[in-house]
């Protein structure tokens, strides 16, 4: 199942998203063996889609370069979220994703996000389909609440970081 779903992720194209898959191997990599890690792990997390700082750079959901290698760009988002994972002793336990897995930008600024259209997100809902079979799922955000359901939980971003650590802590209960 992992290889075959970096796969076909590598060649969607999902709206006009940034396919971070689609150019490196590194980052397809680094996608499956995450996925092949996180198999059987009850929590699947999820996202609005990937940050031109995070997940565009890393490959992985809701992590920076800076947080695997220690060199490159940091994303606020991802470092909060490892620390409040970290901090609440479920690391092990959450698969990241996001609702739509490719990057939006606006037209001609790759160094910039978007909130993802409502075709990016359809054509992106097999891939979370497929990684919320058998797990829990817990929506980070308004869009991905919309598009999950279940609890909602208040996305870190501009300031929500305490009630990002609240939230998740009450939906775990």
């Amino acid at each position: 199942m992992t290889t075959d779903l970096v796969e076909r992720l590598a060649a969607a194209r999902i709206g006009s998203t940034y396919n971070q898959y689609a150019d490196s191997e590194l980052r397809r990599e680094r996608l499956r063996r995450y996925l092949a890690e996180r198999a059987h792990v009850p929590l699947l997390l999820v996202g609005e889609a990937p940050g031109y700082r995070g997940t565009r750079v890393s490959g992985l959901p809701l992590t920076s370069e800076r947080q695997l290698t220690g060199t490159g760009p940091a994303e606020a988002t991802a470092t909060i979220v490892h620390r409040v994972l970290a901090e609440l002793g479920i690391s092990a336990d959450v698969l990241l994703w996001n609702v739509v897995p490719t990057h939006p930008h606006r037209t001609g600024v790759p160094s910039s996000n978007r909130a993802p259209s409502r075709a990016e997100i359809e054509a992106s809902a097999s891939f979370l389909a497929e990684l919320a079979c058998d797990r829990r799922v817990l929506a980070l955000g308004r869009i991905a609440h919309a598009a999950v359901g279940g609890p909602y939980i208040r996305h870190p971003a501009q300031g929500g970081a305490a009630a990002f650590q609240v939230g998740l802590a009450a939906a775990l209960q």
